[in-house]
Protein backbone atom coordinates (compact mmCIF):
# COMPACT_ATOMS: atom_id res chain seq x y z
CA UNK A 1 0.00 0.00 0.00
CA UNK A 2 1.34 3.58 -0.83
CA UNK A 3 1.78 5.95 1.63
CA UNK A 4 -0.84 9.01 1.10
CA UNK A 5 0.95 12.08 -0.24
CA UNK A 6 -0.95 15.39 -1.35
CA UNK A 7 -0.13 16.99 -4.33
CA UNK A 8 -0.99 20.82 -3.42
CA UNK A 9 0.82 20.01 -0.19
CA UNK A 10 3.37 22.90 -0.57
CA UNK A 11 0.90 25.41 -2.03
CA UNK A 12 -1.01 24.45 1.30
CA UNK A 13 1.88 25.35 3.41
CA UNK A 14 2.94 28.54 1.35
CA UNK A 15 -0.70 29.49 2.17
CA UNK A 16 -0.60 29.06 5.38
CA UNK A 17 2.91 31.18 5.34
CA UNK A 18 1.09 33.75 3.88
CA UNK A 19 -2.28 33.67 6.70
CA UNK A 20 0.42 33.81 9.59
CA UNK A 21 2.14 36.62 8.03
CA UNK A 22 -1.20 38.72 7.44
CA UNK A 23 -1.63 37.53 11.15
CA UNK A 24 1.36 38.98 12.84
CA UNK A 25 0.52 42.21 10.07
CA UNK A 26 -3.27 42.60 11.15
CA UNK A 27 -1.92 42.53 14.82
CA UNK A 28 0.34 44.78 14.39
CA UNK A 29 -2.26 47.09 12.52
CA UNK A 30 -4.91 46.67 15.70
CA UNK A 31 -1.53 47.68 18.34
CA UNK A 32 -0.63 50.65 16.08
CA UNK A 33 -4.57 51.47 15.90
CA UNK A 34 -5.00 51.00 19.82
CA UNK A 35 -1.66 53.45 20.31
CA UNK A 36 -2.71 56.41 18.17
CA UNK A 37 -6.77 55.98 19.70
CA UNK A 38 -5.47 56.12 22.98
CA UNK A 39 -3.34 59.23 21.84
CA UNK A 40 -6.74 61.29 20.46
CA UNK A 41 -8.16 60.13 23.86
CA UNK A 42 -5.76 61.45 26.31
CA UNK A 43 -5.63 64.49 23.77
CA UNK A 44 -9.66 64.44 24.41
CA UNK A 45 -9.78 64.35 28.00
CA UNK A 46 -6.57 66.89 28.01
CA UNK A 47 -8.76 69.75 26.55
CA UNK A 48 -11.81 68.77 28.74
CA UNK A 49 -10.03 69.13 31.89
CA UNK A 50 -8.80 72.35 30.39
CA UNK A 51 -12.02 73.68 29.69
CA UNK A 52 -13.28 72.53 33.42
CA UNK A 53 -10.22 74.39 34.86
CA UNK A 54 -11.13 77.23 32.65
CA UNK A 55 -14.52 77.66 33.66
CA UNK A 56 -13.71 77.10 37.20
CA UNK A 57 -11.42 80.10 37.17
CA UNK A 58 -14.18 82.21 35.09
CA UNK A 59 -16.20 82.11 38.04
CA UNK A 60 -13.10 83.11 40.66
CA UNK A 61 -12.14 85.58 38.06
CA UNK A 62 -8.42 85.59 36.00
CA UNK A 63 -7.17 87.84 33.63
CA UNK A 64 -7.11 88.92 29.77
CA UNK A 65 -3.73 87.64 29.58
CA UNK A 66 -5.07 83.84 31.14
CA UNK A 67 -7.85 83.73 28.96
CA UNK A 68 -5.61 84.52 25.79
CA UNK A 69 -3.24 81.94 27.14
CA UNK A 70 -6.13 79.52 27.35
CA UNK A 71 -7.85 80.51 24.25
CA UNK A 72 -4.02 79.30 22.29
CA UNK A 73 -3.40 76.78 24.10
CA UNK A 74 -6.83 75.20 23.32
CA UNK A 75 -7.17 75.99 19.60
CA UNK A 76 -3.50 74.32 19.21
CA UNK A 77 -5.12 71.42 21.07
CA UNK A 78 -7.78 71.15 18.66
CA UNK A 79 -5.78 71.25 16.17
CA UNK A 80 -3.32 68.07 17.14
CA UNK A 81 -7.01 66.43 18.18
CA UNK A 82 -7.82 66.63 14.04
CA UNK A 83 -4.60 65.61 13.38
CA UNK A 84 -4.73 62.99 15.77
CA UNK A 85 -8.21 61.75 14.54
CA UNK A 86 -6.71 61.82 10.56
CA UNK A 87 -4.52 59.35 11.90
CA UNK A 88 -7.07 57.20 13.66
CA UNK A 89 -9.17 56.95 10.51
CA UNK A 90 -6.06 56.14 8.82
CA UNK A 91 -5.34 53.46 11.68
CA UNK A 92 -8.93 51.92 11.61
CA UNK A 93 -8.64 51.76 7.30
CA UNK A 94 -5.23 49.99 7.59
CA UNK A 95 -6.56 47.95 10.58
CA UNK A 96 -10.00 47.14 8.26
CA UNK A 97 -7.55 46.03 5.10
CA UNK A 98 -5.75 44.02 7.27
CA UNK A 99 -8.42 41.99 8.78
CA UNK A 100 -10.20 41.36 5.08
CA UNK A 101 -6.73 40.52 3.96
CA UNK A 102 -6.50 38.04 6.39
CA UNK A 103 -10.36 36.63 6.25
CA UNK A 104 -9.32 36.23 2.47
CA UNK A 105 -6.01 33.82 3.31
CA UNK A 106 -7.97 32.37 5.86
CA UNK A 107 -10.82 31.50 3.49
CA UNK A 108 -8.09 29.87 1.22
CA UNK A 109 -6.29 28.05 3.90
CA UNK A 110 -9.65 26.31 4.63
CA UNK A 111 -10.62 25.69 0.58
CA UNK A 112 -6.89 24.29 0.17
CA UNK A 113 -6.96 22.01 3.69
CA UNK A 114 -10.96 20.76 2.32
CA UNK A 115 -9.37 20.03 -0.81
CA UNK A 116 -6.95 17.88 1.68
CA UNK A 117 -8.97 16.17 3.76
CA UNK A 118 -11.41 14.75 0.46
CA UNK A 119 -8.18 14.05 -1.47
CA UNK A 120 -7.21 11.88 1.65
CA UNK A 121 -10.49 10.35 1.89
CA UNK A 122 -10.74 9.48 -2.05
CA UNK A 123 -7.19 8.31 -1.77
CA UNK A 124 -7.97 5.82 1.77
CA UNK A 125 -11.07 4.15 -0.38
CA UNK A 126 -8.83 3.70 -3.38
CA UNK A 127 -6.16 1.95 -0.83
CA UNK A 128 -9.16 -0.28 0.51
CA UNK A 129 -10.46 -1.01 -2.86
CA UNK A 130 -6.88 -2.41 -3.47
CA UNK A 131 -6.84 -3.95 -0.35
CA UNK A 132 -10.13 -5.74 -1.25
CA UNK A 133 -8.86 -6.50 -4.81
CA UNK A 134 -5.59 -8.38 -3.26
CA UNK A 135 -7.77 -10.13 -0.58
CA UNK A 136 -9.66 -11.44 -3.41
CA UNK A 137 -6.74 -12.57 -5.66
CA UNK A 138 -4.68 -14.27 -2.90
CA UNK A 139 -8.38 -16.47 -1.59
CA UNK A 140 -8.73 -17.24 -5.32
CA UNK A 141 -5.12 -18.57 -5.36
CA UNK A 142 -5.66 -20.41 -2.74
CA UNK A 143 -8.52 -22.30 -3.72
CA UNK A 144 -7.48 -23.12 -6.71
CA UNK A 145 -4.30 -24.26 -5.19
CA UNK A 146 -6.17 -26.68 -2.87
CA UNK A 147 -8.58 -27.55 -5.87
CA UNK A 148 -5.23 -28.18 -7.74
CA UNK A 149 -3.95 -31.24 -4.92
Amino acid sequence: MKPYNYRFDKVLTYREQEKTETEVEFKGSVEAFETVANKLYDLLKKKEDILVAQQIKMTIGFSVNEIHHYSRFIGSLEKRIAEMQQQVIQARSKMNWYENKLLEKTLEVRKFEKMKEKDREHHRAEMEQLEAIQLDELSTLKFRSRENR
